[in-house]
């Protein structure tokens, strides 16, 4: 029976037991808080109380103890409380200062529209311009990772790697990572300027006009030559949705009699890791699929079921806009000798968070565990280099017509299926 999607969250919240546990005891905390001026909790404001309950989801899940000990996590809460919270928008300035402390962009509130967008965009629901962000090097600096795929930042010829610098003139050091993200939503037909900069290239300012995206994640084709058939599966986003959707399509290739299999997970920024565990394991068979390492420096090890529903050979597409679960389902691959490689080094981000809802329609993510590949190798700040490094420019929009990349991992793998037979009469 194929695995839902349900049973792999459930895996992930079992991998990281000793910090998800403590999580279902907050309602249970928050009946014994103790504020500076010793309030009881039922003199708090719901205000505050938006505070006390997203501190302690960082205090009792946050992966990394030790900072949380270095930035004085229980004084900054004494800190938050001091401060006259009379509105839910003082208390989400509160948490967020609170968070800055931590130094993770990953670790961040939501407002309730923004919690309520990225909801949407795991569900495959998508308005705006279609722009996947993550942090710079620099914290306080925002990057592409990819732009989706029929979005107006497609058009637009938006590429990984670029630093977006202002949105509509506002600074993006000042609006932070949400920030940006919710400056750069809003109705559709409304037109938003934005300001970037590619790596060794001038400043430029691109006019976007928001819209609709359907996400469509998983596309197929067939890829035929004069002596072989191959299939071609692209994932663009692991949304809730995909790993049926990728059996399908599984299924309607081999129905085809492909002899081999192109997986692209170029400007794949990652989505519900659940969704990446459950696609590698229609390609893995008992093989580890991922390690990840929580505070309690627990290393613990998800492992793929016995069967899979593709066994043959295939070929698999990176880039730098390849993220998170991606980058899982890459590694897995490639540290089984189940795929190679091909492309460009990833974008390397190898952080869990659990997302929660707080009472008032708002969210909090926060970073509980960090994932490594099977092997034991980081993917944080690193990310994973194919082993057949792809020269000179990418296409500027992965899986078309006369995207070159596909050319050259259909000719691979053709070369590989011819080598073949001689390897059997050996």
């Amino acid at each position: 029976m194929y695995p839902s999607v349900n049973e792999y969250s459930d895996a992930l919240r079992r991998l990281m037991s000793s910090t998800l546990r403590l999580l279902t005891g907050l309602l249970l905390s928050l009946l014994v808080i103790v504020s500076p001026v010793s309030q009881s909790c039922w003199a708090l404001s719901d205000a505050q109380q938006l505070i006390v309950e997203s501190w302690r989801l960082v205090n009792q899940g946050y992966w990394d103890a030790d900072q949380l000990d270095q930035v004085r996590w229980r004084r900054q809460r004494q800190k938050a409380l001091e401060k006259k919270i009379s509105s839910s928008e003082d208390a989400y300035t509160a948490i967020e200062e609170m968070l800055a402390t931590l130094d993770d962009p990953y670790t961040r509130l939501l407002r309730p529209r923004d919690y309520q967008a990225l909801k949407n965009s795991t569900n495959g629901n998508l308005s705006g311009v279609g722009l996947q962000l993550g942090p710079g090097q620099d914290p306080t600096h925002v990057v592409v990772i990819s732009s989706l795929d029929g979005s107006p930042a497609a058009d637009a010829e938006l590429t990984s790697g670029m630093e977006l610098l202002s949105v509509d003139d506002q600074p993006v050091e000042q609006l932070g990572l949400e920030g940006t993200a919710d400056a750069l939503r809003g109705e559709v037909g409304t037109q938003v300027v934005l300001t970037l900069q590619a790596p060794d290239s001038p400043v430029e300012e691109v006019t976007l006009e928001r819209r609709n995206v359907d996400l469509h994640p998983v596309r197929i084709r067939r890829l035929r030559s004069n002596s072989h058939t191959l299939g071609y599966i692209r994932i663009t986003q692991f949304t809730e949705g995909v790993p049926e959707q990728v059996k399908q399509a599984i299924d309607e290739l081999q129905a085809k009699s492909i002899e081999g299999l192109v997986l692209d997970l170029r400007n794949n920024s990652g989505g519900l890791v659940s969704s990446g565990l459950a696609v590698a394991d229609d390609f893995l068979s008992g093989d580890p699929i991922v390690e990840t390492r929580n505070r309690s420096g627990i290393i613990d090890t998800i492992q793929s079921n016995l069967g899979n529903l593709y066994d043959g050979p295939m070929l698999t597409l990176v880039n730098e806009g390849t993220a998170s679960a991606s980058e899982i389902l890459a590694g897995a691959l490639q540290d089984n000798g189940r795929s190679t490689l091909m492309g460009s080094q990833t974008f390397g981000k190898g952080l869990i968070q659990t997302l929660t809802n707080l009472s008032d329609g708002s969210g909090l993510a926060v970073t509980v565990a960090g994932y490594v590949t099977p092997s034991g190798r980081n993917i944080q700040g690193e990310g994973i280099e194919p082993e057949r490094i792809l020269e000179g420019a990418e296409p500027l929009n992965p899986g078309a017509e006369g995207d070159f990349w596909i050319s050259q991992a259909e000719n691979w793998l053709n070369s590989e299926l011819e080598r073949a037979p001689d390897a059997d009469e050996e």
